[in-house]
């Protein structure tokens, strides 16, 4: 399942998001609106965190404050990606599990190929890049590698 939310700004990507992901293949769990970005950030990453979704995407106006919001919390590793490329790449290489958007930086057509790319990619599990996680891992838990 991959969970989806949005802040006020994000509500125009809404049926778009869903219905990629769901074209997809993909099961998308729709969390709702919040208007605050923190709040939304926070649904999407305890959905992941408690095993009820593998992934998530938030959408806010701009990508950047829920992709804040989100890296606060233990365990999630999002990107914002306005291109497929990226999308995809952050799960490849970086194991990221929320995809942030902005809703007023991309239009629905290339929201729809980037989610479907971040929802179709997975981690590589190549050496450098697990080993780099470890370190990423080593800083979230309160050290340096």
């Amino acid at each position: 399942m991959v969970a989806v939310g949005f802040d006020h700004a994000g509500t125009p990507l809404r049926e778009c998001v869903v219905n990629a992901l769901r074209s997809a293949g993909h099961e998308p769990e729709d969390l709702g609106v919040c208007d605050d970005y923190p709040d939304i950030a926070v649904r999407v990453g305890k959905a992941i965190i408690e095993g009820e979704a593998q992934r998530g995407v938030i959408v806010c106006g701009s990508g950047a404050g829920v992709a804040v919001a989100a890296c606060k919390i233990r365990g999630i590793r999002a990107t914002v990606a306005h291109d497929t490329y990226t999308a995809a790449q952050c799960v490849a290489h970086d194991d990221c599990n929320v995809l942030c958007l902005g809703a007023r930086v991309i239009g629905p057509a290339y929201a729809a190929d980037i989610v479907t790319a971040f929802a179709g990619a997975r981690f590589s599990g190549e050496e450098r890049h697990a080993r780099r996680l470890a370190k990423v891992s080593e800083i979230e838990q309160g050290g340096m590698p």
